[in-house]
């Protein structure tokens, strides 16, 4: 299982295909805070629920001075046809390698249904504007997060 980050730890860099199938780099936010969450699969009813609630806040967000990436293990062809069905605005990036949900400790072992499976950990990250982490939320529900996160960072 992999470690999970604490506040004051180096954020671990990523590039991934977005769903247009573009690369992203968590570098291309520096000088921005950023909240990059983890999620199991896109068009999945509870992962459905936490985008939308992030795209319906996404403009307090940024106000804020936030960038929002999602991050699951789908394909960008998958994360697409998610952004149209839900009418997403936040940033889809897709790790089929699990490379960068590992890293974040996103990815390990859970309870689902009362039995140990390894998958993906819903959790999130809020880094800072030097690439620090700021906050680490891991085992997140999907109803309520993004509600909890505005409350936390007194947004």
């Amino acid at each position: 299982m992999s470690e999970r980050l604490q506040p004051g730890d180096t954020a671990p860099a990523f590039t991934l295909p977005d769903a247009d199938g573009n690369d992203i780099a968590l570098a291309d936010h520096k000088g921005r805070k950023v909240i990059v969450y983890f999620y199991p699969a896109a068009l999945t009813p509870g992962c459905t629920k936490q985008a939308c609630d992030f795209t319906d806040n996404l403009d307090l967000l940024a106000g804020a001075g936030y960038d929002v990436i999602g991050v699951s293990p789908d394909k960008p062809e998958k994360l697409a046809k998610f952004r149209e069905q839900e009418n997403l605005k936040v940033t889809l990036a897709g790790d089929p390698a699990k490379e960068t949900l590992e890293a974040y400790g996103a990815f390990g072992e859970k309870k689902l249904y009362g039995k140990t499976v390894t998958g993906v950990i819903r959790s999130t990250i809020v880094v800072d504007e030097e690439g620090k982490v700021e906050h680490a939320f891991y085992n997140v529900k999907a109803t309520g997060h993004v509600a909890k996160i505005i409350k936390d960072l007194g947004i």
